[in-house]
């Protein structure tokens, strides 16, 4: 079996590439024997491995003896610059949408208002019943049109007291009651503030590649969307 490794940031250069190729004659392999194979195989890895997380197909792993399969891509992560305390102001992330921080994040001393729009996953849609949604995007460009709309809608709002603006997008599987979008904006009036959130979600929901497929007792299928409209 092959599995690929991911490596990042200062582990990319201590092994001299971003990606290595490791091959198994026999499994079972875990995280743990992948990571005795790399310590082993590229020793100079072997002072940092220790310290990093795992993440298999792009989902963190805790247990050391998950059990990877052929063509699974590892990535070693090594520490994250920045800390917890820093929240991005745009981001598509699979992990629980934190509407407090992304709010802290777009306050300003002037700031007299702010709007915090969550996006639900409701239990129905258009008269079905709905168990749960998955939502998929392209990541990379998700995250620059999320700025391009937050941009689109402070330049229509020049004039007025509009001061900063977060959006956060979830995806993978959420369940019903689960938050998938969030929209924050900060301004020094409600009535601007209620007006540029509500431009924003509805520039997202037509500009930004996130898809969702909707789960329920018949079965799965993709929600029909609109003709993308770009930001920018």
């Amino acid at each position: 079996m092959r599995i690929t490794v991911r490596l990042f940031a200062g582990l990319r250069e201590v092994a001299g590439s971003d990606r290595l190729d490791e091959t198994f004659e026999a499994g079972p392999v875990t995280v743990e024997v992948l990571r005795a194979r790399l310590e082993e195989a590229h020793p100079a890895l072997r002072p940092y491995l220790s310290g990093v997380a795992i993440a298999v197909n792009e989902e963190y792993i805790l247990k050391p003896g998950t059990e990877l399969a052929d063509g699974d891509t590892v990535a070693l992560i090594p520490p994250i610059a920045g800390g917890a305390n820093e929240t991005p102001l745009f981001l598509v992330t699979r992990a629980l949408l934190d509407p407090r921080a992304l709010r802290d994040a777009v306050m300003t001393p002037a700031s007299g208002a702010c709007v915090v729009f969550e996006g639900v996953v409701r239990d129905h849609h258009e008269g079905r019943a709905v168990a749960r949604l998955e939502y998929e995007a392209y990541e990379e460009m998700a995250v620059r049109q999320l700025e391009a709309v937050a941009d689109e809608m402070l330049m229509a709002f020049h004039d007025r007291e509009v001061y900063a603006a977060g959006i956060h997008h979830r995806i993978g599987t959420l369940e019903v009651g689960e938050t998938s979008l969030l929209v924050v904006v900060s301004a020094a009036h409600r009535q601007d503030a209620f007006e540029a959130a509500l431009r924003a979600v509805d520039r997202v929901k037509e500009t930004v590649p996130v898809w969702k497929k909707e789960w329920g007792p018949d079965g799965s299928h993709w929600q029909e969307g609109v003709q993308p409209k770009p930001a920018g």
